[in-house]
């Protein structure tokens, strides 16, 4: 079972700098990215399976440097949170069946997370400030 939001709606846009809509089709989230005057609908899995896999392998790059700054943003320094923390890591896909809040969605914008698609739904890159510089 899959989510019945686009876990990043609001938060795509075109590398051309285009935003990104979300329409359902019958039940199903789609993101509606433009393509000239075509709108190509995409289902909403596609790109948001693709942003977790990318922040799933930035945070097991960086798993204890993101496990601390998460109990530093919580204001917790203890093993349970540690642990709680840890296995959320583990477990991102799950947000594809549970959603992301409306507010941590609006958090992310305004932190300036930006998800970078071209006209085939293919995630070109995701803009997140203060992110770590990496050898790529």
């Amino acid at each position: 079972m899959t989510s019945r939001q686009a876990l990043f709606a609001g938060l795509v846009s075109t590398d051309f700098g285009e935003p990104v809509e979300v329409v359902l089709i019958g039940e199903r989230p789609h993101y509606v990215v433009p393509d000239d005057s075509f709108r190509r609908h995409i289902h909403h899995e596609t790109i948001d399976r693709q942003v977790l896999q990318l922040l799933h392998e930035q945070l097991d790059s960086h798993r204890e440097l993101a496990v601390e700054a998460a109990m530093k943003l919580i204001g917790k320094d203890d093993l349970f949170t540690k642990a709680m923390i840890e296995a959320s890591i583990n477990n991102i896909d799950q947000l594809l069946q549970q959603g992301i809040p409306e507010e941590m969605r609006a958090w992310l914008g305004m932190t300036g997370f930006k998800v970078i698609v071209n006209y085939r739904g293919d995630v070109v890159r995701l803009e997140q400030p203060g992110q770590i510089a990496t050898d790529d």
